[in-house]
């Protein structure tokens, strides 16, 4: 059953949708960017209806000023509280959880990562943001390098290059930049400081062809992420979606949750995948 509640976030009134289920074991799905709690094409929506439907309750919110709750919407940066009382009202609904999987995509993964509140067991981390707010307007040197990779292989982009319908001037910043490159600094900093100093069990999840998820990738390698990629597994599926916008790719995030949802991670099938 599926129901709308409300709770409160500093003074201000949040709304969020419970996707009932009887298991101790539940998911806080946080939204990414300025989107709604029902996610990209009511992806987070789906997602919610379908853990439930496997057993796990499933809770969604709109942070402040965002959607249907109150408030000025400040970013993922200042989203700590709204997470926190999330969280919080999550247990209110649901008294008997035991176990509770954070999931959060883009700069919702962010957000967990640096704002992370006690009482999360677990988190599911997907094409995590790492551009740093104000920074020059084109994409990290390894989102330009795959994105032209891929066009080399398309006769359609040779043709809207000699054809002049190709922006020569954004061309030669893109490839100015690739041939620059860049130190991870800023927000990749911190999100490295933030695994370092601990947090809980987490698992990341990257759409390889994604620009969000190579631009994380590529500062994966990085020193700083050393101590963390020793301990933190990462799975890349072949898909350039964001927001497992296929079919395929969310059973593959279905699967995933539904993984950390066991005790001790014990691998379970979707009951939406094919016997």
């Amino acid at each position: 059953m599926r129901r709308l509640l409300s709770f409160s976030c500093v003074g201000e009134t949040l709304w969020a949708t419970l996707d009932e289920a009887d298991s101790p074991a539940g998911v806080l799905i946080v939204s990414g960017g300025n989107e709604i709690r029902s996610g990209a094409h009511g992806g987070m929506a789906r997602l919610g209806a379908d853990l439930a439907a496997a057993g796990f309750p499933t809770f969604r919110y709109d942070r402040r000023g965002v959607g249907d709750s109150d408030g000025s919407n400040t970013g993922f940066e200042e989203s700590a509280e709204d997470i926190a009382a999330a969280l919080a009202a999550f247990k209110v609904a649901c008294p008997t959880l035991t176990r509770i999987i954070a999931f959060g995509n883009c700069d919702a993964a962010t957000a967990l990562i640096l704002h992370h509140p006690v009482g999360i067991d677990a988190m599911l981390l997907s094409n995590i943001w790492i551009v740093e707010s104000g920074e020059d307007a084109m994409p990290p040197p390894a989102a330009i390098k795959a994105h032209y990779l891929a066009r080399l292989k398309d006769p359609k982009a040779w043709k809207a290059l000699f054809s002049g319908a190709v922006n020569l001037s954004k061309l030669i910043h893109g490839l100015r930049k690739v041939a620059t490159g860049s130190t991870p600094t800023g927000l990749a900093a911190r999100v490295a400081h933030a695994f370092d100093a601990g947090l809980p069990s987490a698992h990341i999840l990257l759409c390889a062809r994604d620009g969000t998820a190579i631009a994380f990738a590529d500062a994966w390698k990085h020193d700083m992420f050393a101590t963390a990629r020793a301990k933190t597994p990462v799975t890349q599926i072949n898909s350039a979606s964001h927001s497992f916008a296929s079919d395929d790719d969310h059973q593959t995030l279905l699967a995933a949750l539904l993984t950390l949802l066991q005790p001790e991670g014990r691998a379970v099938r979707s009951p939406l995948s094919p016997t």
